[in-house]
């Protein structure tokens, strides 16, 4: 076969770490259930000693995520927050981290609530704006944690720039992929010392598994997360990496769909008078759309929207769709709605969320593989019940 790093994005999606099993010739990677392995003598371990250190399915999603990204080494966990805590568990009380103002809630929660106790500093700045990331650098700084585009404004941030900088103090630079997923850019090539993925979006892309992956080319990082992984034990099971694993075959045409659809609801909904703003990087209008251009291959699934009538409208809207369902996650085949003030960002505080621009108005959505045609009646259909 053609040697891994000549495969086209398309083919490592359903090849790569898959050959097929030397065993039995299974096409599809075996799910192996055994928490323990043989050993030939005490202390002699094979390649595999017991499944919280190392399980060969596992192991495979690791290696096969890796690859797409573009990085050396993989390391799977129980959930997308499982995966940001062991990178914040290689951290030490007094080391401080910068992060991204606009973030996923639970990243919020687990930073403010869960690190900040045990004497990790964060501070959270607007990272589209490189100068204000320049002027909040500390000396104590030792990791710059990025998502992009950011949950839920969908902000863009440059990670070439942002990896210069963090490179030339020191530092860190983690990007939260989840939302643009290697079909659309890798940031390990622009500067990156790791990449974080919710594999329970679009990786896996089915609603069906809730999981986490990290992956890195920093051997110092990546040696201490895996004795976190081991440590902590955080871990996925065998089969939730089987069905991430299925989910990544079709990654890159579901991507394609994603796009093109959340394109043309983002200028349907720009035209509507019931929609106040829209927030997509594929829109002329967004503030960063030549930099999502330049960054990324297309602009995502994602689109949010302030619709009028503050928290109301918003209700009206939600409750009056029938595709869209009203639910928390993203990423899969079906498209989904909702409210970030009372759902995914609940736990940022409202003087917080007012000043980032998460308002009462806001709506996520997360555009499936339904016909766009249909997707849109039924945004219309709702958006002319709301005042």
């Amino acid at each position: 076969m053609t040697h891994d790093d000549e495969l086209h994005f398309d083919t490592l999606a359903i090849h790569a770490a898959q050959a097929p099993d030397a065993a039995t010739g299974a096409i599809m990677p075996p799910v192996v259930l055994s928490t323990t392995f043989a050993q030939r003598s005490p202390g002699q371990p094979g390649a595999y000693e017991y499944s919280r250190s190392g399980n060969p399915t596992r192991n495979t999603l690791e290696r096969c995520v890796a690859q797409l990204e573009g990085g050396r080494h993989g390391l799977a966990f129980s959930s997308g927050c499982a995966a940001t805590s062991a990178v914040l568990q290689t951290l030490s009380p007094g080391d401080h981290v910068l992060a991204c103002d606009d973030v996923y809630g639970g990243t919020y929660r687990l930073m403010d609530q869960v690190f900040s106790p045990l004497g990790i500093g964060v501070d959270w700045v607007d990272m589209a704006d490189p100068r204000a990331v320049e002027g909040a650098l500390r000396t104590e700084t030792k990791l710059l944690w990025v998502e992009t585009p950011t949950n839920p404004l969908l902000k863009v941030v440059d990670i070439k720039t942002l990896g210069w900088m963090a490179g030339n103090h020191g530092a860190l630079l983690v990007v939260d992929n989840t939302f643009a997923t290697p079909a659309l850019q890798k940031p390990l090539e622009m500067g990156a010392h790791a990449v974080v993925h919710s594999t329970t979006k679009y990786l896996n892309g089915h609603a069906d598994v809730v999981g986490g992956l990290i992956v890195s080319d920093h051997e110092e990082l990546t040696e201490r997360l895996r004795f976190v992984q081991n440590a902590v034990g955080a871990v996925p099971s065998p089969f939730d990496c089987y069905l991430v694993l299925r989910g990544l075959k079709t990654l890159p045409i579901r991507m394609e769909r994603h796009c093109a659809s959340a394109l043309a609801i983002a200028k349907f909904l720009s035209g509507h008078p019931a929609v106040e703003k829209v927030h997509y990087p594929g829109l002329d209008s967004h503030p960063q759309a030549e930099l999502a251009q330049r960054q990324m291959h297309a602009p995502g699934g994602m689109v949010s929207f302030v619709v009028r009538g503050g928290t109301d409208g918003a209700r009206t809207l939600l409750e009056g769709l029938r595709l869209f369902v009203c639910a928390e996650s993203l990423g899969g085949v079906e498209s989904l709605a909702e409210h970030p003030a009372s759902m995914t960002h609940a736990a940022i505080p409202l003087e917080v969320r007012t000043e980032l621009g998460i308002v009462d108005g806001l709506v996520r959505l997360s555009v499936g593989l339904e016909a766009e045609t249909d997707l849109r009646r039924d945004l219309s259909d709702a958006l002319s019940r709301v005042p």
